[in-house]
């Protein structure tokens, strides 16, 4: 079993910054993905980036490329997500997933292969 632990969210203003963190514990062994999806109401959960801890590769939607910027800490399982430039359109719930593998994988924006999930974080941008 894994738990993941996300927070960070909150409520700012259209063109500021937050810091999403999410902390991973359990059985993570060494090979495994962790992404950022996020949900807004009445809406599919989208992908918005994912990390291989095997290689460090990274992967965003096309929606936040160049905006956010997700990264990992390797001694704390943790994966972080820097978003500048902050939209209304981001207003979402967002929600932090872990998966086993990926490294070998070549999607990574499928919610479906994610097997843990964080309990999600408010992210409001007003205009």
């Amino acid at each position: 079993q894994v738990q993941l632990v996300d927070s960070g969210g909150g409520l700012v203003q259209a063109g500021a910054s937050l810091r999403l963190s999410c902390a991973a514990s359990g059985r993570t062994f060494s090979d495994y993905s962790m992404a950022w999806f996020r949900q807004a109401p009445g809406k599919e959960r989208e992908f918005v980036a994912a990390i291989t801890w095997v290689g460090g590769n990274t992967y965003y939607s096309e929606s936040v490329k160049g905006r956010f910027t997700i990264s990992r800490e390797n001694a704390r399982n943790t994966v972080s997500l820097q978003m500048d430039n902050l939209e209304p359109a981001d207003t979402a719930v967002y929600y932090c997933a872990f998966r086993y593998g990926g490294y070998s994988t070549s999607r990574h924006d499928h919610v479906d292969i994610y097997t843990f999930w964080g309990q999600g974080t408010q992210v409001t941008v007003s205009s």
